[in-house]
């Protein structure tokens, strides 16, 4: 795939399993077919069963042998589909809309999703530089009575933690608390030791988190929101906070219902998405991270926490 691609053109392309699976070849063996155990590239081809036969070890392998698509029971043209449109769905895409629109059942809806969300939460990303926002926010439940401003211990809310560099990535994540400590531990693991300057609100944490991890003095410039001041010249956090308002959107008008227990794994997507919103490859690179992804059983999923 050179290019970005419209629906109908994904159709065209990928519209039976054979043209999937050559797709997937190709992905997987860029250079040439190689045997999975012995790493031979003196292959030969079982065309009425679409496998390969080593000639060095006799190990018989498909294409999905070993991937995230092995055994399963969906045809893989709508395994490519629910990627693409979780891609293409800039709010993210509900897995009883999938159900209806695959007519594929809820819960086979469901892992999909899941599986997809599993695979791209392994991409490794580089650490944020430049001019960096950091912000947090609460999402999911009703805000219970007498909690107010940064008062969460009698809230039923979730943290999340949102870093984005000034016109560049975003990472999100899900919190157990918003202290100091928890604070300078996601900065120390995102934020490059040559930041140019952290911007957050007047949350009182930061100074004591931004101490924790190295960044001092005017590295750390403030906007002070309860005075109603919201952009002081280039000090501001508007940038990470449009990132917040986008997932909002999408757990109140698509997923309206997150739970605490999955609620990284929807980070995890955004993140992924948001972070390739420009790039023209983005499909090939998520059916990448599914052909290399380890493996997600649903007994692992659905377990309790």
């Amino acid at each position: 795939m050179t290019e970005a691609i419209d629906l109908c053109e994904l159709i065209e392309r990928y519209g039976d399993d054979q043209k999937c699976r050559n797709y997937l070849e190709h992905l997987r063996w860029p250079h040439g077919v190689r045997c999975p155990e012995c790493s031979s590239e003196k292959v030969s081809s079982i065309l009425k069963r679409d496998q390969f036969d080593c000639d060095s070890c006799r190990y018989q392998f498909s294409v999905t042998a070993g991937t995230i698509f092995h055994d399963t029971h969906l045809p893989l043209t709508k395994w490519f589909l629910a990627t693409y449109l979780l891609c293409q769905s800039k709010k993210g895409m509900s897995a009883h809309q999938l159900h209806r629109m695959l007519k594929i059942n809820y819960r086979t809806a469901w892992y999909l999703f899941h599986r997809i969300r599993f695979a791209v939460e392994q991409a490794t990303e580089p650490k944020l530089s430049g001019i960096v926002e950091m912000d947090e926010s609460y999402v999911g439940g009703r805000q219970r009575c007498g909690t107010r401003g940064w008062n969460t211990e009698d809230s039923n809310k979730e943290i999340v933690i949102g870093i984005r560099q000034r016109n560049g990535d975003l990472r999100f994540f899900h919190a157990e608390d918003a202290k100091s400590g928890t604070l300078g531990k996601y900065i120390k693991e995102n934020v490059g030791a040559d930041v140019d300057v952290m911007m957050t609100d007047e949350f009182p944490a930061y100074p004591r988190a931004m101490m924790t991890a190295g960044v001092h003095g005017s590295k750390h410039k403030t906007i002070r929101h309860r005075d109603r001041v919201y952009v002081d010249g280039d000090i501001h956090t508007n940038t990470v906070e449009s990132a917040f308002s986008l997932l909002k959107r999408g757990i109140i008008g698509t997923w309206h219902r997150v739970s605490a227990k999955h609620l990284a794994a929807y980070l995890d997507e955004m993140t992924w998405r948001f972070n390739n919103r420009k790039n023209p490859y983005l499909l090939r690179d998520t059916m990448l991270k599914l052909i290399h992804s380890d493996k997600l059983e649903y007994k692992e999923l659905v377990k309790a926490a």
